[in-house]
């Protein structure tokens, strides 16, 4: 009870802190606000219907789930939220996961939907027409986004327009690469769109075979820094199932020792990612 007074009261002067500080307006001076970070990632996994509260909701529903099911089988109410924790951020370490994958598959597609398009453009089709195509013929991950490009294309949109709201249903690095490259050939008037599609093609194919090879070897340290963080956890559960662990948790040296454990095992974790991290692909203007 203490524990949980404290953190309240803890929660509360920081709630009271930040009421002194007044945030600036969104949208103000003519920029678009930026897209939060969890809308970010929900559309880079490929769950652009999904709203953000449902996501927090499951975050919600999984701790409360661990939590409840640790303190039945442990009667420990620290250990409890140290697993309840570790479940809130099941649901967001799994849609960077499903992120992740998406991007490999769609960088593994793009250098055939760009010779597509060049293709379609070196046959007498126009830009607007060549990726209206790629809805129709294009590789398969990569067809719905255009279909709803066409849709806006023949709904009465500029081509600009259209190109951006594309931009933004793809919610990829590649993509946006590509359609800023689109973007600007066409304000500069570029006359060979087909030459800029070949070494485009041919750059993304090089790129996804080097990035390929090193993220293979990139995951052996990922892998060993969850099964380094996961292994003394799973050693605390297995200890609290004992009457005495679990009394000896609940005491005020056992709350330390799980505070500290749980910073070092954080920091840790976050420390070998970095170490092991390869140069993340930046959206462009997104």
């Amino acid at each position: 009870m203490s524990l949980l007074l404290g953190l309240g009261l803890g929660f509360g002067l920081l709630l009271i802190y930040a009421s002194f500080w007044s945030r600036p307006a969104r949208g103000s001076g003519g920029r678009r606000p930026r897209p939060r970070r969890l809308r970010k990632l929900l559309d880079e996994a490929g769950h652009p219907k999904i709203p953000v509260t449902g996501l927090l909701t499951a975050v919600l529903v999984c701790a409360v789930a661990a939590f409840l099911v640790v303190l039945v089988l442990t009667a420990a109410i620290p250990v409890g939220l140290c697993f309840a924790l570790f479940a809130g951020m099941v649901p967001v370490l799994a849609l960077r996961w499903q992120a992740e994958k998406r991007r490999a598959l769609l960088r593994n597609n793009w250098p055939d939907a760009v010779d597509h398009l060049r293709s379609a453009v070196r046959s007498g089709m126009s830009l607007p027409e060549g990726l209206i195509q790629l809805g129709i013929s294009g590789p398969e991950p990569l067809r719905e986004p255009f279909v709803e490009f066409a849709k806006d294309y023949r709904a009465g949109q500029t081509l600009d327009a259209a190109l951006e709201r594309l931009k933004l249903r793809l919610a990829d690095p590649v993509g946006d690469r590509i359609v800023a490259a689109l973007l600007i050939t066409r304000e500069v008037g570029g006359s060979d769109l087909g030459r800029l599609l070949s070494t485009l093609a041919e750059f993304l194919r090089e790129n996804a075979r080097t990035r390929g090879e090193l993220e293979a070897r990139q995951s052996w340290t990922v892998n060993a820094a969850k099964l380094a963080v996961a292994a003394p956890w799973i050693v605390v559960l297995l200890l609290s199932l004992q009457r005495e662990a679990a009394e000896a948790y609940r005491g005020a040296t056992g709350m330390f020792v799980l505070g500290a454990g749980l910073i070092v095992s954080l920091v840790c974790y976050r420390l070998m990612l970095r170490i092991g991290a390869l140069p993340r692909e930046v959206r462009v203007l997104a």
